[in-house]
């Protein structure tokens, strides 16, 4: 029997993959950020990879809800991820720069989990969506405010 909820699943575990790597840079900046702004965003960078964690695990734990497999391996997330790396060495405004790119790809990627979801008629997903689309959007809009200061 194939699960009906077979593309949410697999938008899902891109979506995983995605945030995973997210994760991992707003990490890198944390620990690599220097200058005139490190207090600010040494902090910030902090507060964005704890609510990140917390979506991974909320990720991976509707895709077992959903009867899936989220992957698990970080060889896979590199492939699978719309997200790239990034280098350890930028500045505060790149980092911040950075951040809002990896929003818009996150946001991209929520809408097409959210578009898989409404065809399967799957309301968890859905309110999982739509809370952080809403969640992305208000800090994407707070990082654009903070970048405007070069």
């Amino acid at each position: 029997m194939i699960n009906s909820n077979t593309k949410t699943i697999e938008a899902l575990n891109i979506l995983l993959a995605d945030y995973h790597m997210h994760y991992q840079k707003l990490r890198n900046f944390h620990w690599n950020i220097t200058g005139s702004h490190f207090f600010e965003l040494h902090v910030k960078f902090e507060e964005f990879y704890e609510d990140a964690k917390l979506k991974i695990d909320e990720i991976a734990e509707r895709i077992l809800t959903l009867r899936g497999n989220p992957i698990s391996n970080f060889s896979v997330y590199l492939d699978l991820s719309n997200i790239k790396e990034a280098n350890t060495n930028l500045k505060d405004h790149e980092m911040v720069t950075a951040v809002l790119k990896d929003h818009e790809i996150l946001l991209k990627q929520l809408k097409i989990v959210t578009a898989t979801a409404e065809d399967a008629k799957d309301d968890g997903t859905l309110d999982i969506t739509g809370t952080y689309i809403g969640e992305i959007e208000k800090t994407s809009w707070m990082l654009n405010a903070w970048n405007q200061k070069k």
